[in-house]
């Protein structure tokens, strides 16, 4: 590392203390809650899809989901001659509940990087940056992949990061197997499309899956949308909708939107998703919880390795808050 590089490394790690509220970040110290709330916002800030799901903080590492679902229909009528009238709970609360647990975002940046950062005066926020970027990305990797927890994760045998945390579809598989779709025929293993096939066209597995898997009090719902995966539509259907953004604004934009729609509901591709997936929901029915005052960091000069290192870890879950609004199918095959 550059000697002015190094000066301005050092008013990175300077800042950091000043903003954490702590001597020394280059020893493990609790993230400032106010800091780490603000980090949290710059996550959901990043990427288009973070923030149009839900973002809850949560006091304890496990306990009731926070969102809520609506359920059934509370409109009636009650001859009070004859009995009293009743109350029904709305908020479709279940004993599903969540559990936060440990994710390391663990990141380096070589000396030669720091050095070519050091010209630009957003020097701090580069740093910043790079690392949000990255969080981001890993969250909905492991929101779309996610189907276990292991000790110790090994991303040579699952880059998708399967084993790092229980993500939406695994708690589909789950907790709402009987709304997840996986073959049509028994033992064939796939949901087939084309003709005489198990669907004429993808339009018509939308459709059954809104009227046979989602619950009647959502199926009319214009907040509905249909996310799918790379291989069942081709590129060419998804346009990127011309609108006057900034260019902070497309950074951000990891949906692309379909100017055609499937079974009548607007299509989306996310960053991710399986490729040969569909999954029909609201996007505000999907949450990603973490625990507060669970973040870890601290910051390491690792001359032996020309880099520094950043060690950061959050308690983290993934939720469906109403099981009623989501359906899934998986294994498609187009002919």
């Amino acid at each position: 590392m550059r000697n002015d590089t190094r000066l301005l490394y050092n008013e990175y790690l300077a800042q950091m203390a000043k903003l954490h509220g702590v001597p020394d970040v280059t020893t493990k110290f609790a993230a400032n809650p106010a800091v780490a709330q603000k980090l949290e916002s710059r996550i959901q800030e990043s990427s288009q899809f973070l923030g149009m799901i839900n973002s809850y903080g949560v006091t304890e590492q496990m306990g009731e989901k926070i969102g809520l679902g609506v359920v059934g229909n509370i409109a009636g009528t009650t001859d009070t001659d004859v009995k009293a009238r009743e109350t029904r709970d709305p908020t479709g609360l279940d004993d599903r509940g969540y559990v936060c647990t440990q994710t390391n975002y663990d990141t380096h940046l070589k000396y030669q990087k720091l050095d070519a950062w050091a010209k630009f005066p957003d020097f701090q926020a580069r740093i910043r940056d790079a690392i949000i970027k990255l969080m981001a990305l890993n969250r909905i990797c492991i929101g779309w992949n996610g189907t276990s927890r292991a000790a110790t994760s090994n991303p040579a045998t699952n880059p998708l990061l399967q084993d790092v945390n229980i993500g939406w579809l695994e708690k589909m598989r789950r907790e709402n197997a009987a709304r997840v779709m996986k073959e049509v025929v028994d033992g064939s293993g796939k949901i087939a499309i084309g003709a005489g096939k198990d669907f004429e066209n993808i339009d018509a597995l939308v459709f059954a899956m809104v009227n046979e898997l989602i619950e009647p009090w959502y199926q009319e719902d214009t907040e509905l949308v249909v996310v799918c995966g790379r291989k069942i539509l081709a590129d060419k259907y998804f346009p990127i909708i011309n609108k006057p953004n900034a260019p902070t604004e497309m950074l951000a934009a990891d949906i692309v939107t379909s100017q055609k729609r499937i079974g009548n509901l607007p299509a989306v591709r996310v960053p991710h998703f399986p490729a040969n997936g569909l999954f029909v929901t609201r996007l505000d029915n999907l949450s990603y919880y973490w625990q507060e005052g669970s973040r870890r960091k601290t910051v390491v000069d690792n001359a032996a390795r020309d880099r520094i290192e950043n060690f950061e870890s959050v308690n983290e879950a993934y939720v469906i808050e109403d099981l009623g609004c989501a359906a899934f199918a998986e294994n498609i095959e187009i002919a």
